[in-house]
């Protein structure tokens, strides 16, 4: 997965789309995820950081990152 380049994301969550003009504020571990995404960890990889980071279960991790995914898709934040 690959952030698309026309995505800014400010330290404080702000995300804008210079290419549609959409923004959206992301919570700090929505930016984290977007973050580790940009660095082109895997899926698996996020997944793994995260389950050592936040006490989560890895069912209710799994189902919150692909729906998280599934937007980010929906919304050509990522591709």
């Amino acid at each position: 997965m690959k952030v698309n380049k026309n995505i800014a994301v400010s330290e404080s969550g702000f995300l804008f789309d210079s290419m549609s003009g959409d923004s959206f504020s992301l919570n700090p571990i929505a930016a984290e995820i977007l973050e580790l995404i940009r660095e082109q960890k895997s899926l698996d990889d996020v997944k793994k950081v995260l389950l050592n980071k936040y006490e989560v279960t890895p069912t209710l991790l799994d189902k919150t990152i692909d729906e998280y995914v599934f937007t980010l898709k929906k919304l050509n934040i990522i591709k």
